[in-house]
Protein backbone atom coordinates (compact mmCIF):
# COMPACT_ATOMS: atom_id res chain seq x y z
CA UNK A 1 0.00 0.00 0.00
CA UNK A 2 1.41 3.11 -1.11
CA UNK A 3 -0.92 6.28 -0.43
CA UNK A 4 1.60 8.70 -0.99
CA UNK A 5 4.69 7.62 -3.78
CA UNK A 6 7.21 9.70 -3.06
CA UNK A 7 8.09 13.82 -1.74
CA UNK A 8 9.11 16.58 -4.08
CA UNK A 9 12.48 17.45 -3.49
CA UNK A 10 13.41 20.81 -1.44
CA UNK A 11 8.94 21.12 -0.52
CA UNK A 12 6.75 19.12 2.05
CA UNK A 13 4.13 18.36 -1.49
CA UNK A 14 3.98 14.51 -1.90
CA UNK A 15 2.52 12.80 -5.19
CA UNK A 16 -0.64 10.85 -4.19
CA UNK A 17 -0.95 7.79 -5.81
CA UNK A 18 -4.26 8.05 -5.83
CA UNK A 19 -4.04 11.29 -7.70
CA UNK A 20 -1.58 10.35 -9.46
CA UNK A 21 -3.37 7.06 -11.26
CA UNK A 22 -6.47 9.63 -11.53
CA UNK A 23 -4.83 11.42 -14.01
CA UNK A 24 -3.38 8.42 -15.82
CA UNK A 25 -6.83 7.36 -16.69
CA UNK A 26 -7.32 10.92 -17.74
CA UNK A 27 -4.62 11.28 -20.46
CA UNK A 28 -5.54 7.63 -21.74
CA UNK A 29 -9.02 8.31 -21.66
CA UNK A 30 -8.53 11.66 -23.68
CA UNK A 31 -6.06 9.87 -26.41
CA UNK A 32 -8.89 6.84 -26.60
CA UNK A 33 -11.62 9.66 -26.61
CA UNK A 34 -9.71 11.82 -29.86
CA UNK A 35 -8.80 8.97 -31.76
CA UNK A 36 -11.48 7.38 -32.04
CA UNK A 37 -13.57 10.47 -32.88
CA UNK A 38 -11.73 12.12 -35.36
CA UNK A 39 -14.10 10.98 -38.01
CA UNK A 40 -17.06 12.48 -36.78
CA UNK A 41 -15.77 16.07 -35.46
CA UNK A 42 -14.93 19.17 -36.71
CA UNK A 43 -12.98 20.26 -33.85
CA UNK A 44 -10.65 18.11 -32.06
CA UNK A 45 -10.49 20.73 -29.45
CA UNK A 46 -14.05 20.32 -28.06
CA UNK A 47 -13.46 16.78 -26.85
CA UNK A 48 -10.49 18.17 -24.83
CA UNK A 49 -12.50 20.48 -23.86
CA UNK A 50 -15.10 17.81 -22.51
CA UNK A 51 -12.35 15.62 -20.89
CA UNK A 52 -11.60 18.75 -19.07
CA UNK A 53 -14.84 19.32 -17.62
CA UNK A 54 -15.78 15.57 -17.22
CA UNK A 55 -12.48 14.97 -15.00
CA UNK A 56 -13.93 18.52 -12.45
CA UNK A 57 -17.29 16.66 -12.92
CA UNK A 58 -16.08 13.47 -12.13
CA UNK A 59 -13.86 14.72 -8.78
CA UNK A 60 -16.89 16.81 -7.64
CA UNK A 61 -18.97 13.79 -8.16
CA UNK A 62 -17.09 11.35 -6.54
CA UNK A 63 -16.19 13.60 -3.52
CA UNK A 64 -20.67 14.25 -3.57
CA UNK A 65 -21.44 10.45 -3.67
CA UNK A 66 -18.66 9.78 -1.05
CA UNK A 67 -20.44 12.50 1.44
CA UNK A 68 -23.63 11.70 1.15
CA UNK A 69 -22.27 8.03 1.85
CA UNK A 70 -20.83 8.74 4.94
CA UNK A 71 -22.17 12.21 5.66
CA UNK A 72 -22.26 11.13 9.38
CA UNK A 73 -18.27 11.37 9.27
CA UNK A 74 -18.71 15.36 8.38
CA UNK A 75 -21.64 16.65 10.84
CA UNK A 76 -19.12 17.43 13.71
CA UNK A 77 -16.75 19.56 10.95
CA UNK A 78 -18.56 20.15 7.72
CA UNK A 79 -15.71 21.87 6.50
CA UNK A 80 -13.42 18.62 5.64
CA UNK A 81 -16.20 18.18 2.81
CA UNK A 82 -13.82 19.66 0.92
CA UNK A 83 -10.74 18.20 1.90
CA UNK A 84 -10.19 16.03 -0.78
CA UNK A 85 -6.05 15.58 0.16
CA UNK A 86 -7.39 13.17 3.30
CA UNK A 87 -9.41 10.61 0.93
CA UNK A 88 -12.70 10.05 0.41
CA UNK A 89 -13.87 9.51 -3.12
CA UNK A 90 -16.25 7.30 -4.88
CA UNK A 91 -15.52 6.70 -8.53
CA UNK A 92 -19.23 5.52 -9.16
CA UNK A 93 -20.27 8.76 -8.08
CA UNK A 94 -17.79 10.50 -10.48
CA UNK A 95 -18.64 8.82 -13.60
CA UNK A 96 -22.05 9.31 -13.03
CA UNK A 97 -22.08 12.97 -13.05
CA UNK A 98 -19.16 13.53 -15.46
CA UNK A 99 -21.41 11.60 -18.10
CA UNK A 100 -23.87 14.25 -17.16
CA UNK A 101 -22.08 17.02 -17.90
CA UNK A 102 -20.44 15.45 -21.16
CA UNK A 103 -24.06 14.59 -22.67
CA UNK A 104 -24.79 18.86 -21.48
CA UNK A 105 -21.73 19.66 -22.88
CA UNK A 106 -22.76 17.62 -26.78
CA UNK A 107 -26.28 18.94 -26.29
CA UNK A 108 -24.96 22.42 -26.52
CA UNK A 109 -22.51 22.19 -29.45
CA UNK A 110 -25.02 20.45 -31.09
CA UNK A 111 -22.80 17.51 -31.67
CA UNK A 112 -24.11 13.48 -32.33
CA UNK A 113 -24.70 12.23 -28.82
CA UNK A 114 -24.94 8.80 -29.78
CA UNK A 115 -21.87 8.20 -31.24
CA UNK A 116 -19.88 10.55 -28.71
CA UNK A 117 -20.90 8.30 -25.59
CA UNK A 118 -20.47 5.26 -27.27
CA UNK A 119 -16.80 6.48 -27.59
CA UNK A 120 -16.82 7.81 -24.21
CA UNK A 121 -17.79 4.58 -22.68
CA UNK A 122 -14.54 2.89 -24.39
CA UNK A 123 -12.69 6.12 -22.61
CA UNK A 124 -14.45 6.06 -19.23
CA UNK A 125 -13.48 2.00 -18.31
CA UNK A 126 -10.11 2.78 -19.50
CA UNK A 127 -9.67 5.32 -17.06
CA UNK A 128 -11.07 2.86 -14.43
CA UNK A 129 -8.84 0.82 -15.18
CA UNK A 130 -6.12 3.46 -13.56
CA UNK A 131 -8.71 4.39 -11.05
CA UNK A 132 -8.49 1.14 -9.53
CA UNK A 133 -5.21 0.60 -9.68
CA UNK A 134 -5.14 4.20 -7.13
CA UNK A 135 -7.53 2.23 -4.99
CA UNK A 136 -5.33 -0.30 -4.23
CA UNK A 137 -2.31 1.93 -3.90
CA UNK A 138 -4.12 3.96 -1.51
CA UNK A 139 -5.72 1.35 0.04
CA UNK A 140 -9.40 1.59 0.27
CA UNK A 141 -11.96 -0.32 -1.37
CA UNK A 142 -10.84 -3.47 0.08
CA UNK A 143 -12.15 -6.47 -0.09
CA UNK A 144 -12.90 -9.33 2.66
CA UNK A 145 -10.27 -12.02 4.47
CA UNK A 146 -9.85 -14.87 2.61
CA UNK A 147 -7.57 -17.50 1.56
CA UNK A 148 -7.82 -16.95 -1.92
CA UNK A 149 -4.15 -18.01 -3.40
CA UNK A 150 -3.62 -14.44 -4.30
CA UNK A 151 -5.07 -12.55 -1.64
CA UNK A 152 -3.13 -9.63 -0.45
CA UNK A 153 -2.37 -8.15 3.42
CA UNK A 154 -2.39 -4.62 4.12
CA UNK A 155 -0.62 -3.17 6.91
CA UNK A 156 -1.41 -1.93 10.47
CA UNK A 157 -4.20 0.87 10.80
CA UNK A 158 -4.73 0.53 7.25
CA UNK A 159 -8.39 0.76 6.09
CA UNK A 160 -8.81 -3.07 5.82
CA UNK A 161 -6.80 -3.55 8.92
CA UNK A 162 -9.31 -1.29 10.50
CA UNK A 163 -12.37 -2.93 8.96
CA UNK A 164 -11.09 -6.58 10.47
CA UNK A 165 -10.36 -5.51 14.65
CA UNK A 166 -13.63 -3.50 14.53
CA UNK A 167 -16.79 -4.80 14.24
CA UNK A 168 -19.21 -3.12 11.61
CA UNK A 169 -23.12 -2.96 12.45
CA UNK A 170 -23.79 -1.51 8.76
CA UNK A 171 -22.73 -4.75 7.32
CA UNK A 172 -24.72 -6.67 10.52
CA UNK A 173 -21.00 -8.09 11.85
CA UNK A 174 -21.47 -7.55 15.71
CA UNK A 175 -17.47 -9.78 16.04
CA UNK A 176 -14.22 -8.10 14.75
CA UNK A 177 -13.16 -10.54 12.13
CA UNK A 178 -9.39 -10.11 13.87
CA UNK A 179 -9.71 -10.12 17.86
CA UNK A 180 -6.23 -8.21 19.08
CA UNK A 181 -5.66 -6.84 22.59
CA UNK A 182 -7.10 -3.62 24.21
CA UNK A 183 -4.03 -2.11 24.50
CA UNK A 184 -3.83 -1.47 20.76
CA UNK A 185 -6.22 1.37 21.03
CA UNK A 186 -7.13 4.59 22.45
CA UNK A 187 -10.47 5.63 23.19
CA UNK A 188 -11.04 9.43 22.52
CA UNK A 189 -12.86 12.67 24.15
CA UNK A 190 -16.16 11.38 22.52
CA UNK A 191 -15.47 7.78 23.28
CA UNK A 192 -14.66 6.41 20.48
CA UNK A 193 -12.14 3.81 20.46
CA UNK A 194 -9.44 4.11 17.33
CA UNK A 195 -5.93 2.04 16.88
CA UNK A 196 -2.80 3.49 18.51
CA UNK A 197 -0.94 5.40 15.60
CA UNK A 198 1.98 2.85 14.59
CA UNK A 199 4.59 5.07 16.17
CA UNK A 200 3.26 4.69 19.35
CA UNK A 201 3.51 1.02 19.39
CA UNK A 202 5.78 -1.23 21.90
CA UNK A 203 8.43 -3.24 19.95
CA UNK A 204 7.10 -6.95 20.53
CA UNK A 205 3.25 -4.79 19.30
CA UNK A 206 5.06 -3.93 15.71
CA UNK A 207 6.49 -7.44 15.93
CA UNK A 208 3.10 -8.96 16.38
CA UNK A 209 1.28 -6.85 13.52
CA UNK A 210 4.18 -7.08 11.43
CA UNK A 211 5.46 -9.94 8.85
CA UNK A 212 4.63 -13.34 10.27
CA UNK A 213 3.07 -11.71 13.59
CA UNK A 214 -0.17 -13.28 15.35
CA UNK A 215 -1.92 -10.29 15.30
CA UNK A 216 -1.13 -8.88 11.43
CA UNK A 217 -3.95 -8.00 8.71
CA UNK A 218 -5.91 -10.91 7.49
CA UNK A 219 -5.63 -11.93 3.72
CA UNK A 220 -7.95 -10.28 1.75
CA UNK A 221 -9.17 -10.18 -1.41
CA UNK A 222 -7.46 -7.66 -4.18
CA UNK A 223 -11.13 -6.44 -4.99
CA UNK A 224 -9.54 -3.58 -6.44
CA UNK A 225 -7.04 -5.47 -8.68
CA UNK A 226 -10.16 -7.69 -9.75
CA UNK A 227 -12.00 -4.31 -10.56
CA UNK A 228 -8.96 -2.73 -12.62
CA UNK A 229 -8.65 -6.10 -14.75
CA UNK A 230 -12.21 -6.29 -15.13
CA UNK A 231 -12.24 -2.42 -16.57
CA UNK A 232 -9.90 -3.09 -19.04
CA UNK A 233 -11.60 -6.22 -20.22
CA UNK A 234 -14.72 -3.96 -20.39
CA UNK A 235 -13.28 -1.66 -22.08
CA UNK A 236 -11.44 -4.28 -24.64
CA UNK A 237 -15.27 -5.82 -25.20
CA UNK A 238 -16.30 -2.47 -25.73
CA UNK A 239 -13.58 -1.54 -28.48
CA UNK A 240 -14.58 -4.36 -30.35
CA UNK A 241 -18.34 -3.91 -30.62
CA UNK A 242 -17.63 -0.32 -31.41
CA UNK A 243 -15.46 -1.66 -34.40
CA UNK A 244 -17.94 -4.32 -35.28
CA UNK A 245 -20.76 -0.94 -35.32
CA UNK A 246 -18.95 0.51 -37.71
CA UNK A 247 -17.63 -2.13 -39.97
CA UNK A 248 -21.97 -2.76 -39.79
CA UNK A 249 -23.05 1.05 -40.58
CA UNK A 250 -20.33 1.09 -43.17
CA UNK A 251 -21.62 -2.12 -45.17
CA UNK A 252 -25.25 -0.92 -44.93
CA UNK A 253 -26.02 -4.50 -43.03
CA UNK A 254 -27.23 -3.18 -39.41
CA UNK A 255 -27.51 -6.13 -36.47
CA UNK A 256 -28.22 -5.73 -32.97
CA UNK A 257 -25.72 -3.66 -30.78
CA UNK A 258 -24.58 -1.59 -33.75
CA UNK A 259 -26.91 1.52 -33.29
CA UNK A 260 -25.32 4.70 -32.34
CA UNK A 261 -26.05 4.57 -28.99
CA UNK A 262 -25.56 0.91 -27.89
CA UNK A 263 -21.41 0.60 -26.72
CA UNK A 264 -23.04 2.70 -24.35
CA UNK A 265 -25.59 0.21 -23.06
CA UNK A 266 -23.72 -2.15 -22.94
CA UNK A 267 -21.36 -0.49 -20.81
CA UNK A 268 -23.92 0.09 -18.06
CA UNK A 269 -24.81 -3.81 -18.66
CA UNK A 270 -22.14 -5.37 -18.54
CA UNK A 271 -20.51 -2.73 -15.63
CA UNK A 272 -23.20 -2.88 -13.74
CA UNK A 273 -23.11 -6.89 -13.62
CA UNK A 274 -19.79 -6.67 -12.37
CA UNK A 275 -20.11 -4.12 -9.88
CA UNK A 276 -23.00 -5.52 -7.70
CA UNK A 277 -21.23 -9.10 -7.68
CA UNK A 278 -18.11 -7.41 -6.58
CA UNK A 279 -19.97 -6.40 -3.60
CA UNK A 280 -19.73 -9.83 -2.47
CA UNK A 281 -16.25 -9.57 -2.29
CA UNK A 282 -15.70 -6.18 -0.73
CA UNK A 283 -15.82 -5.41 2.68
CA UNK A 284 -16.47 -1.53 2.96
CA UNK A 285 -19.80 -0.58 1.99
CA UNK A 286 -22.68 -0.57 4.54
CA UNK A 287 -26.07 -2.29 3.49
CA UNK A 288 -28.75 0.09 3.06
CA UNK A 289 -32.13 0.42 3.56
CA UNK A 290 -32.59 -2.53 5.63
CA UNK A 291 -30.99 -5.31 2.66
CA UNK A 292 -27.93 -7.14 2.51
CA UNK A 293 -27.06 -4.86 -0.01
CA UNK A 294 -24.72 -1.64 -0.78
CA UNK A 295 -25.79 1.03 -2.65
CA UNK A 296 -23.37 0.84 -5.41
CA UNK A 297 -25.19 -2.76 -5.35
CA UNK A 298 -28.71 -0.91 -5.85
CA UNK A 299 -27.33 1.58 -8.30
CA UNK A 300 -25.84 -1.19 -10.17
CA UNK A 301 -29.76 -2.84 -10.70
CA UNK A 302 -30.59 0.52 -11.95
CA UNK A 303 -27.94 0.96 -14.39
CA UNK A 304 -28.38 -2.57 -15.64
CA UNK A 305 -32.14 -1.78 -16.16
CA UNK A 306 -31.11 1.62 -17.88
CA UNK A 307 -28.65 -0.15 -20.09
CA UNK A 308 -31.23 -2.65 -21.39
CA UNK A 309 -33.53 -0.30 -22.18
CA UNK A 310 -31.23 1.85 -23.76
CA UNK A 311 -29.99 -1.56 -25.90
CA UNK A 312 -33.64 -2.01 -26.92
CA UNK A 313 -34.78 1.30 -27.60
CA UNK A 314 -31.35 1.78 -30.48
CA UNK A 315 -32.22 -1.50 -31.64
CA UNK A 316 -35.64 -0.92 -31.97
CA UNK A 317 -35.20 3.01 -33.27
CA UNK A 318 -32.53 1.89 -35.91
CA UNK A 319 -35.26 -0.88 -37.63
CA UNK A 320 -37.40 1.81 -37.80
CA UNK A 321 -35.37 3.51 -39.87
CA UNK A 322 -34.64 0.86 -42.27
CA UNK A 323 -38.22 0.42 -42.82
CA UNK A 324 -38.50 4.14 -43.29
CA UNK A 325 -35.89 3.55 -46.23
CA UNK A 326 -37.49 1.78 -48.97
CA UNK A 327 -41.07 3.88 -48.68
CA UNK A 328 -39.19 6.61 -49.30
CA UNK A 329 -37.22 5.46 -52.13
CA UNK A 330 -40.51 4.48 -53.48
CA UNK A 331 -41.80 7.85 -53.35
Amino acid sequence: MYPELFTIPFTDLTIKSYGLMMVCGFITAIWIIRRLSRHITPDPQLITNAALYSLIAGVVGSRVYYVVHYYEHFIENPLDVFAIWNGGLELLGGVILAIIVIVSFLIYHKLPIRQYIDILAIGLMAALTFGRLGCFLYGCCHGKPTDFPISVRFPYDSLAYNSQVNPDTQRDRTEPHLSIPDDYFFVDANGLRHLLPKEHLTGDQLDAVGKGGQHRCLPVHPTQLYSSFNAAMICLVLFLLFRRAQAAQKAGKPKFLTAPGSVFATMFVIYGIHRFLMEYLRDDNPYELGLPLTSAQLLSISLFVFGIFQMISYHLYQNKQLKKLPEQNNQ
